[in-house]
């Protein structure tokens, strides 16, 4: 028996009508239900505050909110669009439609919590309520804690726990997928009301991006594909993930970002892929990068002051470069003109894409917060503004791992080298010479310290270091001293 005559589904990010805990749970416990997403000009405003005209996110978006309306309109439904502050646009359309009920999937993110409770607050007043659930985690909150019911602060011992987790359940009961499809007869069409159509670039106060051209999947159908690639090489994952020249990711981050795909779906692929043998390890891998997520999810829920605060309290005393010096090195690195080749062609990468590899994204937060002495925060805030699939709990804990300031984070003594980085990961130059096509014609052995080159190699590859490359802002070796000397305050503390 269906226990409210008219639901409300509030799609945020989970961009998808497949495996879908909230739109499962209304459907199944309501007569009629509407489905809804919000364009939330108190997000927008952020960007627009900042001077952004274009954002990548923008179009990933519109794509995939038209392919999730197309969808819903298919089962007899259809996605109602709003324009406005989703604080004070979803309370007006709950008390339009007369819902007695919102259900949405539960968001970690400390200013979405506060959104919730603002909206939770004023449904209350009309006799409605916000109901909300776990979705895009296998584990949340308390879920997995230490023997003594305390949060972990270590990622291995919390994998392990995690892993314990998932295999003492019934079968894979924390993976199987919501039976949307059961229910589908009780979805409503939405109200002919002008206002309620997909907006237009223009309308959102955005241009078009590069992302077509960049040919980047959207929607469902985008990250199904994706995933279905991937799967016929999830095997040599572990081996060639670190390699930025070579196809190893499985490029579904932005999809999980916005939630085209479940994150059920693929920890069970991955398990599925480790129980039949071919390409276990590689799966086995890649499970562990989906646990990280949760990690990071976890201890966002836990500690929200890592927004603002380092995780471990002490490296708040550590002294960062500021002024117009700092300024200058940061617009350097900012805009790939560092001198090291691997730095410098990340940056590209992400400045061109939205995109970065993760073993780039480990260099160049590296090279930021301890060649140059800059603090975390300035690094992240730019992440948060340039990649397509920008989450703040992944992108904080990445920072925080960078600067060693984070949970379970590299020691602070431990300062990526970017040009034995770069001889390591990119060997033959490949994703070096993508990126800067002026360095193309130097030698393998050249190509990741360009300075190292005798001048007439560089005469002969056309590069002319000050010119059309830059010399190196900062020696590493000596920015390496002055960097145990600026954490000399952490060592103290512990």
């Amino acid at each position: 028996m269906p226990q409210f005559d008219r639901s409300l589904v509030w799609f945020r990010r989970d961009l998808r009508m497949t495996d879908h805990a909230a739109l499962y749970y209304a459907l199944s416990q309501s007569r009629q239900v509407w489905c809804v997403f919000v364009f939330d000009t108190d997000i927008l405003a952020a960007l627009k505050a900042e001077g952004v005209t274009q954002d990548r996110r923008i179009d990933f978006l519109l794509a995939s909110v038209a392919e999730l309306d197309e969808a819903l309109r298919h089962a007899g439904g259809g996605l109602i669009v709003l324009h406005g502050s989703a604080v004070t646009q979803i309370p007006a359309l709950a008390a339009e439609l007369d819902v007695q009920a919102v259900y949405a999937n539960t968001d970690y993110e400390p200013a979405a919590v506060e959104r919730d409770a603002a909206v939770a607050q004023t449904l209350a007043k009309s006799g409605a309520q916000l109901l909300s659930y776990k979705d895009q985690v296998i584990f949340e909150k308390d879920e997995v804690l230490t023997q003594s019911a305390k949060p972990f602060s270590v990622f291995t011992p919390y994998k392990n726990a995690w892993m314990s987790k998932l295999a003492a359940a019934d079968g894979d009961f924390f993976l199987k997928p919501y039976p949307v499809e059961k229910y589908l007869t009780a979805l409503a069409s939405p109200p002919g009301k002008a206002g309620h159509a997909l907006p237009s670039h223009r309308q959102l106060g955005f241009a078009p991006s590069n992302l077509q051209e960049l040919k980047i999947p959207t929607g469902m159908s985008g990250a199904q594909s994706l995933l279905d690639e991937f799967l016929d090489r999830i095997g040599s994952y572990g081996a060639a993930r670190d390699f930025p020249a070579v196809k190893g990711p499985s490029y579904l981050s932005v999809h999980l970002r916005f939630g085209t795909i479940s994150i059920r779906t693929l920890a069970r692929a991955a398990m599925q892929a480790m129980h039949a043998g071919q390409g276990a390890a590689g799966a086995a891998v890649w499970l562990s990068e989906l646990t990280w997520r949760d990690f990071y999810f976890m201890i966002l829920h836990h500690h929200p002051r890592v927004t603002r605060h380092a995780f471990k309290p002490e490296y708040d005393a550590i002294q960062w470069e500021q002024g117009p010096q700092a300024e200058a090195l940061f617009a350097a690195w900012c805009e790939g003109r560092t001198g090291y080749p691997l730095v410098d062609a990340a940056m590209a990468q992400i400045n061109q894409s939205g995109y970065m590899h993760n073993r780039l994204r480990m260099v160049v937060a590296s090279f930021l917060t301890k060649d140059l002495g800059i603090d975390w925060r300035w690094g992240e805030r730019y992440f948060a503004r340039h990649l397509n699939d920008f989450d703040l709990a992944a992108n904080n804990g990445g920072w925080q791992w960078a600067s060693s300031s984070g949970c379970d984070a590299q020691p602070y003594f431990r300062i990526f080298n970017p040009v034995t980085q770069s001889e390591k990961f990119d060997p033959d130059g490949k994703f070096i010479r993508r990126y800067l096509p002026q360095l193309a014609k130097l030698s393998n052995k050249r190509i990741h310290a360009p300075w190292t080159a005798t001048p007439d190699e560089r005469m002969d590859a056309g590069v002319v270091l000050g010119q059309n490359y830059p010399r190196p802002i900062v020696d590493h070796a000596q920015a390496r001293e002055r960097t145990l000397a600026r954490y000399a305050v952490v060592k103290k503390a512990e």
